[in-house]
């Protein structure tokens, strides 16, 4: 049975799409989400298990060995990512059986499809497939970012989608021009193509550069980063919350192809102007954070500013790096969702004016205050929390690269910054109310509903959860470095010890 593991995070969310398009009954569609979204949990965590063993796990879809048939890959790294994805969508569907489902009918089958395109984008080991998978997630989230309508949403709606078009566009013109160019697409294959003598052409590189450009633009990079606050600030809560990860495709996708294919081949690909851009989109975030006037524009920025201290690490060749950047990257994943679920939240507890950072007309509930300060202690970076302990291992680790010194003023910098702007929303959020206005009493924790509180306190709770097991996952985060940059065994993995057979083959 654990030989078909690898299928399970496709395969569940696949099956539960199709079978809510049969019944529209909310109640139905609500019991089928919730049951989905807790199998895929189940069937990740398993998955995470297997491979710790360190063993890479390579499923060939249709019994076609790679590199002939399409085939998903499984390593440390890919199961990590789905069980984080997993733990993410289990608890945007409880908050979304909260009432939000209600607003659109087609919400549970997207979703199980968004989830799907996710899963399948960190599993696959083709790079066709990877758009193919792309495009999935692209296509469930432009309809649960529009599913409740709105001019606000429509414009954000318009331009994500443009862009994103013009994301896939490129990334076909760089899949063709790799494949005139090496005659395959899958990942291990155009590493091992690239290691033999007369195969550095000018065309792969520029394919591969292309297919950077795609990844950095679904990352939001600077300048191609414009996108991102309005768009996250305008999705509905749950909607926004999944989307935490989306930037983290983009990111994931880059290190691995720069790790097993971009250095080995052309190492000064990325040299240089992906550090310098990666830190001016921390810079650019960190301004936009300051400025943000609501809570769900803060946590769009806050976002942001993740993916750029993430893509720092892709920038750096160094197995180190990447540990401390997969730990930094599980930290930003919940807190960044917490942000969207939370300020929703408070939004309505406080009142018509609870959306933006102004005084409100009634008294924030006490477990929205407290969740408040534990969360933005962990955004913030302060003691003991995860982000503390993420951003310590990002700065040990870049105290003897080219840009350590850039790095660490700006992330320091950035650490202060946010603190101050989470510090006013906080001052204005839990304890001001409108002048003259007698505060109203607190509101029972019932008003908000059980599904919804529990599933952002459950997101809230990750940060001091993963600071206390800080030893376990940072260690787990090492193993699945070390594993990442061992490129040699990723693709004997994948085409067999003897990949020269297969050239024979392909030759005959």
């Amino acid at each position: 049975m654990s030989q078909h593991a690898p299928i399970l995070p496709i395969l569940i969310p696949l099956l539960a799409a199709l079978l809510l398009l049969l019944q529209p009954r909310l109640p139905f569609q609500r019991a089928v989400g919730l049951l989905a979204s807790l199998l895929g949990v189940i069937a990740t965590a398993w998955l995470t298990l297997l491979t710790d063993d360190g063993t890479l796990r390579v499923y060939a879809l249709g019994d076609w060995a790679a590199p002939f048939g399409i085939v998903l890959v499984v390593d440390r790294l890919a199961a990590a990512m789905t069980l984080l994805t997993a733990l993410l969508g289990l608890c945007c569907v409880l908050y979304a059986s909260g009432g939000f489902d209600a607003e659109g009918r087609f919400f549970h089958p997207l979703f199980q499809l968004q989830l799907l395109g996710l899963n399948g984008a960190f599993l696959t080991g083709d790079l066709f497939n990877l758009f193919v998978f792309f495009e999935i997630m692209l296509l469930a989230s432009y309809a649960l970012l529009a599913q409740t309508g709105g001019l606000a949403r429509t414009r954000a709606g318009i331009a994500y989608v443009v862009l994103n078009l013009l994301g896939s566009s490129l990334f076909l013109i760089a899949l063709g021009l790799l494949y005139a160019t090496l005659g395959t697409l899958n990942l291990a294959d155009v590493a091992y193509r690239l290691s033999l003598p007369g195969m550095h052409h000018n065309g792969a590189r520029l394919a591969l550069a292309l297919l950077c450009a795609v990844f950095v633009l679904k990352a939001a990079l600077l300048p191609l980063s414009f996108w991102l606050p309005h768009t996250y600030a305008a999705a509905p809560a749950p909607v926004a919350a999944l989307f935490a990860i989306m930037t983290k495709v983009g990111i994931v996708s880059l290190l691995r192809l720069q790790v097993i294919a971009i250095d080995p081949a052309y190492p000064d690909l990325l040299y240089g102007w992906l550090s310098t851009l990666a830190l001016a989109t921390l810079l650019f975030a960190v301004l936009g954070a300051i400025a943000a006037k609501d809570m769900k524009t803060l946590s769009a920025w806050l976002v942001l500013l993740s993916a750029g201290t993430l893509l720092l690490v892709p920038a750096q060749a160094s197995a180190e790096i990447s540990a401390a950047g997969l730990f930094y990257l599980a930290h930003s994943a919940f807190a960044g969702a917490a942000c969207f679920l939370l300020a929703e939240l408070i939004g309505e507890q406080r009142g018509a004016a609870g959306h933006t950072f102004s005084t409100g007309t009634n008294r924030l509930p006490a477990w929205s205050g407290i969740a408040f300060i534990v969360l933005a202690m962990t955004l913030a970076g302060l003691p003991p929390f995860s982000g503390f302990l993420g951003k310590l291992m990002l700065l040990d680790t870049f105290r003897g690269v080219e840009a350590g010194v850039a790095v660490w003023t700006l992330l320091l910098l950035a650490a202060f910054l946010v603190m101050m702007a989470l510090a006013r929303a906080g001052s204005i959020l839990i304890w001001e109310n409108a002048p003259g206005e007698t505060p109203s009493p607190d509101l029972p924790a019932a008003a908000s509903g059980w599904r919804r509180i529990s599933a952002t306190l459950c997101l809230i709770a990750a940060g001091p959860l993963l600071a206390l097991f800080a030893q376990p996952v940072s260690g787990y985060a090492q193993r699945t470095a070390t594993q990442l940059h061992d490129t040699r065994a990723y693709i004997h993995g994948v085409l067999g010890n003897d990949p020269a057979t297969i050239q024979r083959e392909r030759r005959e």
